[in-house]
């Protein structure tokens, strides 16, 4: 119980204790719609008055590594990411590795004003960046006031 006692900075003591919540549920999310730590890839969501816009780090894939689909308002962004040595160097000990390897799906929930059928999806510089269109109805426009 001495790892709780409280100093003068009294955020710091709430993120030590959240980051000791964490270590006993292993990381857990704390609700539905949250993430774990150290999921891959990791996303930016934005949106501009035609777009919504997602970009997915992650870098030495290639494109034909990453599958994207959408389907029922989410957008699925999955795929296979190797590991970055290989495992025939069997001299080799790693004691710490924190580049992520293996399969991955990362689902990311559209606005309802998202239109499945203009979509578009690139692969820059490590960064996957899906746009997607919003639906005319749900663009703002001018009215005239007469």
């Amino acid at each position: 119980m001495s790892d709780l006692c409280f100093g003068s900075d009294l955020f710091s003591e709430f993120d030590r204790l959240q980051r000791r919540i964490d270590e006993l549920f292993g990381g857990f999310p704390s609700s539905i719609r949250a993430v774990r730590r150290g999921a891959f890839p990791q996303v930016n969501l934005g949106v501009t008055d035609d777009t919504i816009e997602i970009v997915a780090f992650a870098p030495g894939m290639k494109p034909d590594d990453l599958d994207v689909s959408i389907d029922k308002g989410m957008l699925m962004i999955s795929g296979e990411r190797k590991p970055a040595t290989s495992d025939d160097d069997s001299d080799r000990k790693v004691y710490a590795g924190e580049r992520f390897a293996g399969t991955f799906k990362r689902v990311i929930e559209l606005p309802q004003n998202a239109n499945p059928d203009k979509v578009q999806a690139r692969y820059v510089d490590g960064c996957l960046c899906v746009t997607v269109s919003k639906r005319e109805s749900s663009r703002p426009r001018p009215i005239t006031v007469q």
